[in-house]
């Protein structure tokens, strides 16, 4: 592959870097009238890993990824982002400092390609600029071939070529989501946050996905920080797996761990010890 997909810093082990926290959450506490959805919440998701959140319905975990992704503000506490105070920041501007999300329901342009959908993504386009297009046609037409050979790496690596030039409106629900997973790898994120990555996948794309998943973590060093509902895929992505109930971080270790909490199973699995 080109060089246009750069690698990032790695875990501990393989060469690596040590880890360390790309995202550190303070004693983050977030009210909705009356109801404290997220209470006195501290966690950490530490850079190369590939961190969890789960908990059962009403847990407060929607809540606190969204206080991380900037759509809300805290009521107290601190978020701080490879090393930087970001509260309160607006998503767009943690967009520029290396944070992306992606979304349960995908959010592709519907009438553009799926490599125009990715082209759009990348910054510094001086094409944007109607003073540099007039005088400096030449910067602008080497910034956009430089932007679609990246563009191209990236459905090279997802193995998106066959739908290239479809329409984004026209992709199944699995290959819309590898598209926005797609669309991270055009800027120099440093975390990027899944919410429900496997809603709306078939299983075979899942495992396209999940694997894909993987391979920007082992191969280009990506972070993720995922919430999911799917304890398989949890269980093959996630180490650490942070639990939440009632608002509050409950326990953390792998999914094998999680799993033999009986305190976790009731509360999470809502099934009795002995059936767990």
């Amino acid at each position: 592959m080109a060089n246009a997909i750069h690698n990032r810093p790695g875990p501990s082990g393989g060469g690596g870097l040590a880890f360390d926290a790309v995202i550190d959450v303070q004693n983050v506490s977030k009210s909705f009238g009356g109801l404290l959805a997220v209470k006195n919440c501290s966690l950490k998701v530490e850079r190369g890993s590939i961190t969890g959140l789960i908990g059962p319905n009403g847990a407060g975990k929607s809540t606190l990824f969204n206080l991380v992704a900037g759509n809300i503000t805290p009521g107290s506490g601190e978020i701080i982002f490879d090393g930087r105070d970001v509260t309160g920041l607006a998503p767009y501007a943690l967009f520029g400092l290396g944070m992306l999300r992606t979304f349960q329901i995908a959010h592709e342009f519907s009438n553009m390609t799926s490599l125009e959908n990715l082209m759009v993504v990348a910054d510094h386009q001086p094409g944007e600029s109607l003073l540099e297009t007039w005088f400096t046609p030449g910067k602008v037409a080497a910034r956009d071939l430089a932007v679609r050979q990246k563009a191209n790496d990236v459905i090279e690596f997802l193995k998106l070529g066959h739908v290239k030039n479809e329409l984004a409106g026209n992709l199944s629900g699995g290959q819309k989501k590898l598209l926005e997973l797609g669309r991270t790898m055009m800027v120099d994120a440093k975390v990027v946050l899944l919410d429900e990555v496997a809603a709306g996948v078939n299983r075979t794309l899942l495992q396209d996905l999940a694997a894909n998943i993987e391979r920007m973590n082992q191969e280009l060093g990506y972070t993720f920080f995922v919430i999911e509902h799917n304890m398989d895929l949890i269980g093959r992505l996630c180490d650490p797996v942070i639990v939440m109930a009632a608002g509050e971080v409950i326990a953390e270790g792998t999914m094998s761990e999680i799993r033999a909490n009986p305190a976790i199973v009731e509360a999470y699995f809502g099934a009795p010890v002995e059936a767990a």
